[in-house]
């Protein structure tokens, strides 16, 4: 017996083909104010810029003890009493480009990290594999925490750094969504 199946080499980002789960844009209204980090912070400026942009008062050195920087599900956990939470995104290594106009296409809110340098195969002796980053991208806005000012945003197709190779991609989503982490 043979079967014809033949393997996809590509998914979207977002997939909901056969479900009935909301599908967003989620938060076109939001309004993002951008915080340049101090020190190797991002992640925690990058949730306290988006926990604000709910309405809350918060700055990174609130998320500072509540959350692990290699873990995402800290991450998301730390969004919920702002009503949000992350959902991981089919992706991979490529780079940030290859996944851009998808991402603007949604018209959404996503959180973008890559790697700051060509990552090796194996971490180092301190486990450590290379230094990462991470950004939010809005509709067609990436704010970038390690920006000071203006320079700090920008739109998605002029980013400078979008030859980067991709760590994660999240996308942001209304806590209880069925595919919250």
């Amino acid at each position: 017996m043979s079967l014809n199946w033949k393997p996809n080499s590509s998914a979207p980002l977002w997939d909901t083909e056969g479900s009935d789960e909301p599908t967003g844009p989620f938060f076109t209204d939001l309004q993002l104010i951008h915080i340049a980090q101090s020190g190797p912070t991002c992640v925690p400026t990058t949730l306290a810029m988006i926990a604000n942009a709910t309405g809350a008062n918060v700055g990174p050195e609130d998320f500072m003890p509540i959350i692990n920087t290699q873990s995402p599900h800290t991450w998301s956990k730390a969004l919920e009493p702002y009503g949000l939470q992350l959902a991981y995104c089919n992706q991979d290594l490529r780079r940030l480009d290859y996944y851009m106009d998808e991402l603007i296409d949604y018209n959404d809110l996503f959180l973008l990290s890559f790697y700051s340098i060509d990552p090796p195969s194996d971490p180092d002796d301190n486990g450590k594999l290379c230094t990462a980053h991470i950004l939010t991208l809005h509709e067609d806005q990436i704010y970038d925490t390690a920006k000071k000012g203006a320079s700090g945003v920008s739109h998605a197709k002029q980013y400078p750094r979008l030859a980067r190779q991709t760590k994660r991609i999240f996308r942001v989503v209304p806590k209880g969504h069925p595919r919250c982490l």
